[in-house]
């Protein structure tokens, strides 16, 4: 049970601002023991993550939100709050300069020192998120491949693109421009517009300009437990 949290504003206000630390206040209780976030500056993902709950986390580095605005006056922006039951390394965002991933859910429970056997991926990490950055990098369809694992992860792309997606096995909501693991941490962050379930098995991005693409996907049998 983690957090994951989204978002993409042009010319953001001190309002939207306001906002977005709230949400990331209102999502700590879903993982107090890390939190991160990855944001774009220059053609490059910028990433910052530490083994401390959001209220810590926010007060340290967000603040000064206007920092992670990037020189085109937009906020291209994802977060996670880490549910940990064993360590507290690797934690999330899963990120190199290019892209950056947050996940909600579980890839796989084999083993790490099996991935590469299993799964035909060198991981420099023991988080099984890095095998969905494995995968898109190979240009593969997380939903198709990690068709039997829990997901719900936003993706951020170097050029300020925002890919998200679910399936039936863990949550997520899109309120506005803002995507989060549960419409009750916008309820709880004073965020007024609707909100509303995102469909599993399907591509959700917003895309350069800011317009909203969708890609569904035909996984036969997928069942949504979260309705």
């Amino acid at each position: 049970m983690c957090a994951i949290i989204g978002t993409i504003i042009d010319h953001p206000t001190t309002d939207d601002l306001e906002s977005i630390q709230r949400v990331f206040l209102e999502s700590r209780i879903r993982g107090m023991h890390a939190t991160g976030i990855s944001y774009t500056q220059d053609g490059v993902v910028k990433t910052i993550k530490e083994a401390i709950p959001a209220h810590e986390f926010v007060d340290r580095h967000m603040q000064d939100m206007t920092s992670f605005i990037d020189t085109n006056g937009r906020l291209a922006l994802i977060g996670h709050c880490r549910y940990s039951t064993s360590d507290l390394e690797f934690n999330q965002p899963i990120a190199n300069s290019e892209v950056s991933i947050v996940h909600n859910g579980v890839i796989t429970q084999e083993l790490p020192e099996n991935w590469k056997g299993l799964y035909g991926y060198d991981c420099e990490t023991r988080n099984d998120t890095e095998l969905l950055l494995h995968t898109i990098k190979d240009d593969k369809s997380p939903l198709e491949v990690w068709s039997n694992s829990s997901l719900a992860v936003i993706e951020l792309y170097s050029n300020q693109t925002i890919r998200f997606y679910r399936n039936g096995k863990r949550p997520m909501y899109l309120t506005n421009s803002i995507i989060t693991s549960t419409k009750d941490v916008i309820n709880r962050a004073g965020i007024k517009e609707d909100s509303i379930l995102l469909p599993m098995n399907q591509y959700n991005k917003f895309d350069m300009n800011m317009n909203i693409v969708i890609e569904k996907v035909d996984i036969d049998g997928a069942i949504d437990y979260q309705q």
